[in-house]
């Protein structure tokens, strides 16, 4: 298992945003500018870029959802205490 990985999010209030934005991930729209446009989190307006973290940085399902991505995958909607994620693992180390 990776260290450390290196991840970018959307967060959105609904499971129903979270589906509808992940479909149109899969059709080919990129993460990184519907991350600008849709997350609620600050870190949007950089695409959603986290950088690196480790274990215990993370709330849990978060954390568990992001260490069993594989690179370049986006994961199905995680929901958390501040909404629901899609998570995109943009590095491992």
């Amino acid at each position: 298992m990776a260290s450390q990985v290196r991840a970018s999010h959307i967060l959105v209030d609904s499971r129903k945003d979270a589906d509808k934005i992940l479909n149109r991930i899969k059709a080919g729209a990129k993460f990184e500018d519907l991350a600008k446009k849709h997350s609620q989190c600050p870190s949007g307006k950089k695409g959603g870029d986290l950088g690196f973290f480790g274990p215990g940085q993370m709330v849990k399902p978060f954390e568990d959802a992001a260490f069993t991505l594989n690179k370049g995958d986006v994961s199905n909607p995680v929901q958390t205490q501040f909404g629901f994620h899609l998570i995109k693992v943009t590095d491992k180390k």
